[in-house]
């Protein structure tokens, strides 16, 4: 399911949840004194304030903003924010993976999200986002089996990765390429 997919679903029973449709509770935000555009302090305050279910924070959160003029980013606009200042030399290794992983096949796309770039299918089959220590990190989403790499090791909660591993700032095109047979096993079991 596709971010806008979620947050019309959200939004559709947003009023018998919390007893206010989105439209009122972005007037509400709007009165609040808490500036729409910073989504994070508007969820921290619908939750703190108010109760409202995660789910439900960031619908209002998004409507409130894109009230008060945000638009949001595309899959270039999250990279690019991704990778600015300091981070900016993975930008590289970030791009080369994501072009493996959508050369997989016509199906497979890029999408945006705040602290990663998924690739997708039917479901997201692999995340990458600048990892510590500067590495790029590069989740994968293995359901029938994780193929034998000795860098992968189980994924602690990034996006929806079963597995991952981090390519150094320094990885040459044999490292990114020793990524293909991982990215295929994640893609097909992702269709």
């Amino acid at each position: 399911m596709e971010p806008g997919d979620m947050m019309a679903a959200v939004s559709s029973s947003l009023e018998q949840r919390t007893g206010r449709t989105l439209e009122q509770w972005a007037t509400v935000v709007k009165a609040s004194g808490v500036d729409p555009l910073d989504q994070r302090a508007v969820r921290a305050w619908l939750k703190d304030v108010h109760g409202v279910p995660q789910n439900s924070q960031w619908a209002i959160a998004e409507e409130a903003a894109t009230q008060a003029g945000w638009v949001r980013p595309d899959a270039d606009g999250y990279t690019d924010a991704l990778y600015s200042g300091r981070r900016a030399q993975l930008r590289a290794i970030h791009d080369a993976v994501i072009v493996l992983a959508e050369g997989l096949g016509p199906d497979a796309r890029r999408e945006g999200r705040g602290g990663y770039i998924p690739v997708v299918r039917k479901t997201q089959f692999v995340a990458v986002a600048p990892g510590p220590r500067h590495t790029v990190r590069v989740g994968f989403r293995f359901r029938e089996g994780t193929p034998v790499d000795e860098r992968l090791s189980p994924a602690k909660g990034f996006a929806q990765a079963t597995h991952w591993l981090h390519l150094p700032s320094d990885a040459d095109e044999d490292d990114l390429r020793s990524l293909e047979p991982l990215l295929e096993a994640a893609y097909l079991q992702n269709g």
